[in-house]
C-alpha cells in the first residue's frame, strides 16, 4: 500500500435532468480525488437500466460515445478506492443486478463490518458472488425472500440491518433512493439543479461544478426516495438521541478544501487546526511550508498565527497518475522524487516548519524531510495537523492494521528521531 491513507469512494446522482450521464460524468470528475481506481455510472429511461464501468479515471473510462448511450433523466455514478476488495473491473461500481425483484443497481461510499461472516452466511446457503466487495452484500440481502420487491419497505428493512459506514446510492427504473448511515460516518449531501432536478452527492464542491444548490446535508440514518411525485424522506433506523460520529480525516485530509463537510467549509476547517498547531506547538523559524495539497490550509494557518512567513516550498508534479512506470533502483529515483520537488531557494539557510495533515507509515514523510534536508535546510520542524494516528480503521480508511502505524508503535520523540528532525509536534485531540 502506498503511504496515502485511502477513503473508499465517491457519490453523485441526479434526478429530473435531461442527459443525466453527462451531468453525473461531471458531478464525479469534480470528486475523483475521493477514487482513482474504478468509474461508472448507470443511469435509467424509466423502463430498464444502461450502465458502464470500467478501471480508470473518469476522464479514461468515459467517452461521448459511451454517455450517449447511457439514456435518462435519471443517473448514479461512483468513483472507487478499493478498500473492500481488489482492483478489478468486477468490483468497479455501481453493481447492477437483475433478478426475480427487478433491476436495481447500487453504488456505496463506506465500509461494512462483519463483511466477510455475513458473505459466508451468504454462500452456505447457496448464494453466489461475483465480486470480491462487500457492497455486493447489500443487493443479497434485498434478494431474501423477506423482501419480495425492491420497494421502500424492503430497502428500508435491509438498511436496518447493516452495521458499518455507508452512504449509499441506488436506483431502480423508476427511482433514485439515497442514504446515509445511523452514525454519519461519511458525508452526502443533497442539492437542487435547474427548476425539478434533484442531487445527491458525497462533497458540495460537485455541486459546484454542476450548477447545483446546496440544500442540506442528509441526516444520519436518513433515507431519501426521489422519483416522479418528488422528494420524500424516512428514518430507517430506531429513532434515538445520538452524536453522529463523523470521520475526522474528511475535513483533515480527503475532501477537497472549497467543499463544505459536516456543515464546515474544508478550508476554514484546515486553517483553524493550522492556527491551533501554531499555538500549541511554536518554534523559531524563518518560513512556513507545506506537503501538498492537503497541508496547504493548515499551513497557511499555523503562518497566520505564528507570524511566520508562508512561502511554497515543494511543487508537485500534478501529472503523476497511480500507475506510472517505477524506475529501477539503479536510477536512484523514489516515487516521492517523481511527485514533489523542494524548492532550493525558499529553502536553503532558512530553519523550516513544514505543515502536513498526518503520519500514517513514516516512510514518505522520511522521503520529505531528506528533500528539505538535501535543499539546503538548516532546521527542520515537522507540524502535523491532527493528532497521532494510533489505531486501526474499519470503516473504510486503508491503515487497518496498527502494525502499520508509526504512532502506534512508537512515542512522539521516538518518530522525531525516526524521521531526522529537529522537533515533531501533533495537534492535541
Amino acid at each position: 500500500m502506498t503511504r496515502e491513507a485511502r477513503e473508499s469512494c465517491g457519490l453523485f446522482g441526479v434526478h429530473g435532468v435531461r442527459d443525466a450521464a453527462r451531468m453525473t460524468y461531471f458531478g464525479l470528475y469534480a470528486q475523483q480525488h475521493r477514487g482513482e481506481e474504478s468509474a461508472g455510472i448507470v443511469s435509467a429511461d424509466g423502463e430498464t437500466l444502461h450502465a458502464h464501468v470500467d478501471v480508470g479515471l473518469v476522464t479514461d473510462v468515459f467517452g461521448s460515445e459511451h454517455l450517449d448511450r447511457l439514456r435518462g433523466t435519471v443517473a448514479i455514478g461512483h468513483v472507487r478506492y478499493g478498500t473492500a476488495g481488489g482492483t478489478d473491473v468486477r468490483n468497479a461500481q455501481p453493481l447492477v443486478v437483475d433478478y426475480a425483484a427487478g433491476k436495481i443497481a447500487i453504488a456505496h461510499n463506506g465500509n461494512l463490518i462483519e463483511a466477510n461472516r455475513m458473505r459466508d452466511e451468504f454462500e452456505a446457503h447457496g448464494s453466489i458472488f461475483h465480486t470480491t466487495t462487500d457492497t455486493e452484500l447489500i443487493v443479497h440481502m434485498l434478494a431474501r425472500p423477506k423482501n419480495v420487491m425492491v420497494d421502500e419497505e424492503g430497502v428500508k428493512y435491509t438498511l436496518s440491518s447493516l452495521k458499518g459506514a455507508f452512504c449509499l446510492l441506488m436506483l431502480t427504473p423508476e427511482k433514485l433512493i439515497a442514504a446515509r448511515d445511523p452514525n454519519g460516518f461519511r458525508p452526502l449531501v443533497l442539492g437542487r439543479v435547474r427548476s425539478k432536478g434533484w442531487v445527491v452527492c458525497s462533497e458540495t464542491c460537485a455541486l459546484d461544478l454542476v450548477k447545483a444548490r446546496y440544500i442540506r446535508d442528509v441526516a444520519p440514518g436518513e433515507i431519501v426516495f426521489i422519483d416522479k411525485k418528488g422528494l420524500r424522506s424516512e428514518t430507517f433506523c430506531v429513532k434515538r438521541r445520538v452524536q453522529p460520529h463523523h470521520c475526522i480525516f474528511e475535513q483533515v485530509y480527503f475532501a477537497r478544501p472549497d467543499s463544505r463537510v459536516f456543515g464546515d467549509v474544508v478550508h476554514e476547517v484546515r486553517l483553524a487546526l493550522g492556527a491551533n498547531l501554531a499555538k500549541e506547538h511554536p518554534v523559531e523559524a524563518d518560513v512556513v511550508v507545506s506537503v501538498p495539497d492537503s497541508g496547504n490550509s493548515g499551513a497557511i494557518g499555523y503562518a497566520r498565527a505564528s507570524g511566520i512567513p508562508y512561502d511554497r516550498g515543494f511543487i508537485r508534479n500534478h501529472y503523476v497518475g497511480r500507475t506510472f512506470i517505477n524506475p529501477r533502483q539503479s536510477d536512484r529515483i523514489t516515487g516521492a522524487d517523481v511527485k514533489l520537488n523542494p524548492v532550493k531557494s525558499v529553502i536553503r539557510g532558512k530553519r523550516v516548519v513544514v505543515v502536513d495533515d498526518s503520519i500514517i507509515r513514516g516512510t514518505t514523510s522520511r522521503g520529505r524531510i531528506r528533500m528539505l534536508r538535501a535543499a539546503g535546510a538548516k532546521e527542520v520542524h515537522m507540524r502535523i495537523s491532527c493528532p497521532p494516528t494510533r489505531h486501526a480503521c474499519y470503516y473504510g480508511i486503508d491503515f487497518p492494521t496498527t502494525t502499520e502505524l508509526i504512532a502506534a508503535n512508537y512515542t512522539v520523540e521516538e518518530i522525531r528521531d525516526e524521521l531526522e528532525l529537529d522537533s515533531l509536534g501533533y495537534l492535541s485531540v
